[in-house]
């Protein structure tokens, strides 16, 4: 089994790298490998690879500034899925692929289905669900993840940003009335591999048995500002922070050129009956991403 992973440097992509090696040879670039806007040359390395599944992490996933380059952002998030399908077809394999909340408008007020119509609201969304339809519409088998709120010890995310700011100011005034479901990227990392490893000796039998739309996410619900009282709460060097207050706010107190699903919250019910899962609540899964890290800072 030859994987091909896209996005390797990604939070997720970063923790797929290591949780994907242990089910075959594994090949996986970062975006400095393999730039998603050059089409030709995508297809060329999958050509060059001949991979039995690929697993796409790449996303172009900056939110505010996809609304000034949604060309770029389509390119990434759309048309090469597109690429990656037809040439999957070709080569007669799979996909996994990762979505996102930000497909649906937030009107619901309920946990959003993988039935639910999809509506989105900002750049970013309309080239994510872009995506998505390539890969449903082809004749790929595939699996398609959708997750929410990710946050992990790498690159760009709220559980980062709201260590540094706690850190910076007395004062840090955070959205109270944006809903979703924290998700630790190792988690989906880990429940990608496990679903995978169940099918890896046959695995286009696997996906075409079991393939289709996903929610992947923590259970529960949580907003902006509760996940920042328990951020800095959990944080084991609490002693350096500056903050003092956490003010909870409205989102139109905090303007963005991208607007925000007011509740983006997923039903994560069809994953776990169809595979057995057990999809552990936000805040416990935040207090275990706290205490691996401190255990990492303490070797």
């Amino acid at each position: 089994m030859r994987i091909l992973l896209l996005g390797k440097n990604g939070q997720v992509g970063w923790e797929l790298n290591r949780h994907l090696a242990s089910l075959g040879e594994l090949v996986a670039l970062s975006r400095q490998d393999l730039d998603l806007t050059d089409i030709t040359r995508l297809r060329a390395v999958i050509r060059d690879i001949r991979p039995d599944l690929i697993v796409n992490a790449s996303a172009y996933t900056h939110v505010d500034q996809a609304e000034h380059e949604e060309e770029i952002a389509y390119q990434v998030n759309a048309k090469a899925v597109e690429v990656m399908a037809s040439e999957a077809e070709r080569l007669g394999i799979a996909i996994v692929h990762y979505s996102t909340d930000y497909i649906f408008d937030g009107e619901k007020g309920s946990p959003y289905t993988e039935d639910d119509r999809p509506n989105p609201i900002n750049a970013y969304g309309r080239t994510k669900l872009a995506g998505e339809n390539f890969l449903r519409q082809s004749k790929v088998p595939n699996f398609i993840f959708r997750t929410e709120w990710i946050y992990g010890t790498r690159g760009k995310n709220f559980l980062l940003t709201i260590l540094k700011l706690s850190r910076e100011r007395e004062e840090l005034k955070i959205v109270n009335d944006q809903i979703g479901s924290p998700t630790w990227c190792r988690f989906i990392s880990e429940t990608t591999a496990e679903i995978l490893f169940r099918g890896i000796e046959n695995i286009t039998d696997f996906f075409r048995q079991y393939g289709g739309i996903y929610h992947l996410t923590a259970s529960g619900s949580t907003t902006w500002y509760e996940f920042a009282k328990m951020i800095t709460e959990l944080d084991p060097n609490n002693r350096e922070q500056v903050c003092r207050r956490i003010i909870p706010i409205m989102t139109e107190e905090y303007p963005a050129p991208a607007k925000r699903p007011k509740f983006s919250v997923l039903d994560n019910k069809k994953i776990e009956k169809t595979f057995k899962l057990k999809m552990q609540k936000w805040d416990k899964m935040l207090q275990n991403m706290i205490y691996d890290l401190n255990l990492k800072d303490n070797t």
